[in-house]
């Protein structure tokens, strides 16, 4: 699986098309901020109306996909419920990134627009996320490209970590070669 990055930012996003843009969400944050909140004001505030509806409510565990286009360049978005903002951990992000590699493999999506689960708020460490990425969704072969939504610090800290992570991945595939 390879790994780009996009800021962001609605234009920077409106570049890119596809089939999946994933965002996430608290159960206690309201109004949703950071990728889900972009999207919910391109949607004219049509999640924001799923949530008063009790349709969906960002309970941990909860994940929904709904129709992007027209409002997004997307086919479809899939909005992930985190549960509180202040249970968050690793937990979590392992069980989210398990959500988003599932839906991606049943849906047949090979690349996708993802805002890591907590990145957008900071709730996670970048160097942190990528380790957890790389051992939760990096050897799905059904998977090409993930595009990470992430600023300039986030990236560059990915990046470095990334590097680190494929270093070890093809040292461990070398020592299972040769042993056997």
């Amino acid at each position: 699986m390879e790994l780009e990055f996009v800021a962001p930012d609605l234009r920077r996003l409106d570049e890119l098309s596809g089939e999946l843009v994933v965002c996430s969400v608290w159960s206690d944050e309201r109004p949703f901020g950071a990728l889900a909140g972009k999207l919910d004001w391109r949607f004219g505030a049509r999640l924001s109306s799923l949530v008063k509806s009790r349709f969906v409510d960002g309970a941990g565990g909860e994940s929904l996909l709904v129709p992007g286009r027209p409002h997004v360049p997307f086919e479809k978005v899939m909005i992930l419920g985190l549960g509180a903002r202040s249970a968050f951990g690793e937990g979590t992000f392992r069980d989210a990134i398990d959500r988003i590699v599932t839906a991606m493999v049943g849906l047949r999506v090979r690349k996708a627009v993802v805002e890591l689960p907590g990145r957008g708020h900071g709730a996670i460490e970048p160097d942190r996320a990528i380790a957890l990425l790389f051992d939760r969704a990096m050897s799905h072969e059904e998977i090409d490209v993930w595009w990470l939504v992430e600023d300039a610090a986030g990236e560059k800290l990915m990046r470095e970590r990334a590097k680190e992570e494929e270093r070890r991945a093809r040292q461990a595939s070398m020592r299972s070669q040769e042993a056997r």
